[in-house]
C-alpha cells in the first residue's frame, strides 16, 4: 500500500453555545481536514484545529507546514514502512503539532486498514467504550448553574469547568456549579494557564475548605513554569493535572521526575499525534502517574483517533473528549459513536472514519 496523494479541505461545524475559557471565546470548529490516499483505493483522514492561543497553530501554518514540508515527506511512501514513515513524518519539520498530528492518525488509520485490525485493538484494546466528562464554559455564576443543570439533564455525571477569567470570581462560580450539581458529581477545573503558583494554592485550598470537592484542576500556572506547577501540586489540597505544560514525551517525563504533577494530560494536537501520545502514555507507566486523554475544540475525525488511543491503554484513566457533543451537529460518517456521555469505539479496521461530509476541499 503505497501512499499516492494527499488532499486538503476544510470543515465547518457550529457549537450548541459559545465554548469560552480563560484563553479564548470560540462559536464554531473550523478545522483542516487531511485526506491520504493509496495505490489501493484506501483513503484515510486526519484533522487539525487552529488553536494559535495553545499550541501557535493558526490555519496558515497548518497548511504551510502540511504542504511545504509534511506531504512531500510521504508521497510516495510505503505505509507498510510504518516506523520509518512516522520517524520521517516527526523529522518534517520542528513543532507544527497539530498538522502532523492529522497525518500521524491517518498513516495509523491505513495501517490498521492495511492489516484489518481497530486501532485500539493495534495499540492494546483494553476496552470498547469510555466515559466523558463534558465543560462547562467559564462565564458569570448564574449562567454556569443554568448549563450545569443542563449537562446533568443530558446525562453527565463528570463536569469540567472552565475557571480563570477573572479569579475574584472563580470562587463563586465554583459556589454556583456545586449548588447546581449536587453533591453527588464530579467537578474538575480547568484554569488555563490564569493563576500564579501562590494565587493557585490560595484559590484551591479555599474551595476544598467550603467542600466545593473538587477532583482535580488542570493547569493552574502558566504552561512554562515547571516550577510553579511543582509549587502548587507541593501545597494544594486539589489534585493537580499538567496540560499546557505537557507538548512532547520530553516534557511529560521532566513533568514526572520532577513530581511537578499528580497527572498527565495527553492531547494529540499538543504532541503530534498516536506516536508521540503513546511515548507519554509508556513513560506515565513507568513512573505510575495516571493520564487523562484530552482534546483541543475537535470534530470527530481527530477525537475518534484519541478514542481509539484512550480504550488500547489502562494508564488513560481520566476522559475529557467532549468536542463531538459539543456541537450541534456531526459532519463525520463513520467512527466512535457517542451517546452523550458513553462513546463506543468503533470495530472497523483502522479508525474506521469513512467519509466527511461538507468537505470543503482547499486543491
Amino acid at each position: 500500500m503505497k501512499i499516492t496523494e494527499v488532499r486538503l479541505g476544510t470543515i465547518s461545524v457550529p457549537l450548541r453555545v459559545p465554548f469560552k475559557t480563560a484563553l479564548r471565546t470560540v462559536n464554531s470548529v473550523e478545522d483542516i481536514i487531511v485526506e491520504v490516499h493509496t495505490d489501493t483505493g484506501h483513503v484515510a483522514y486526519g484533522e487539525a484545529p487552529p488553536t494559535g492561543a495553545i499550541t501557535g497553530d493558526t490555519s496558515g501554518a497548518i497548511l504551510g507546514a502540511l504542504r511545504d514540508h509534511i506531504i512531500k515527506s510521504i508521497v510516495g511512501r510505503e505505509v507498510d514502512d510504518f516506523e520509518n514513515l512516522l520517524q520521517t513524518l516527526n523529522k518534517s519539520i520542528v513543532h507544527n503539532t497539530s498538522a502532523k498530528a492529522a497525518v500521524d492518525m491517518a498513516l495509523y488509520d491505513l495501517y490498521g486498514q492495511m492489516y484489518k485490525i481497530p486501532v485500539y485493538k493495534m495499540l492494546g484494546g483494553s476496552r470498547n467504550n469510555i466515559v466523558t466528562d463534558i465543560t462547562i464554559s467559564v462565564n458569570d455564576p448564574e449562567e454556569m448553574a443554568r448549563d450545569t443543570r443542563t449537562a446533568i439533564a443530558r446525562g453527565y455525571d463528570t463536569l469540567k469547568i472552565k475557571v480563570g477569567a477573572n479569579p475574584a470570581l472563580d470562587i463563586a462560580r465554583l459556589k454556583a456549579v456545586r449548588e447546581a450539581a449536587g453533591p453527588d458529581i464530579k467537578l474538575r477545573i480547568d484554569a488555563n494557564q490564569a493563576w500564579s503558583p501562590k494565587q493557585a494554592v490560595r484559590l484551591l485550598n479555599q474551595m476544598q475548605d467550603l467542600g466545593l470537592d473538587i477532583e482535580f484542576v488542570e493547569q493552574p500556572v502558566p504552561g512554562a513554569d515547571f516550577e510553579g506547577l511543582k509549587y502548587v501540586t507541593e501545597r494544594a489540597y486539589v489534585p493537580v493535572m499538567a496540560d499546557e505544560s505537557v507538548f512532547s514525551p520530553a516534557d511529560a517525563v521532566k513533568i514526572m521526575q520532577m513530581g511537578a504533577a499528580d497527572l498527565v494530560n495527553i492531547k494529540l494536537m499538543k504532541c503530534g499525534g498516536l506516536y508521540n501520545a503513546l511515548k507519554i502514555a509508556t513513560a506515565a507507566e513507568v513512573y505510575g502517574v495516571e493520564c487523562m486523554i484530552g482534546c483541543m475544540l475537535e470534530a470527530k475525525v481527530s477525537v475518534n483517533a484519541a478514542v481509539h488511543l484512550a480504550c488500547a491503554k489502562n494508564v488513560i484513566t481520566k476522559i475529557d473528549l467532549d468536542g463531538p457533543v459539543l456541537c450541534s451537529e456531526d459532519p463525520i460518517v463513520g467512527g466512535a459513536v457517542f451517546e452523550e456521555q458513553n462513546i463506543t469505539v468503533s470495530n472497523a479496521p483502522g479508525l474506521g472514519v469513512i467519509a466527511i461530509e461538507g468537505l470543503r476541499y482547499l486543491d
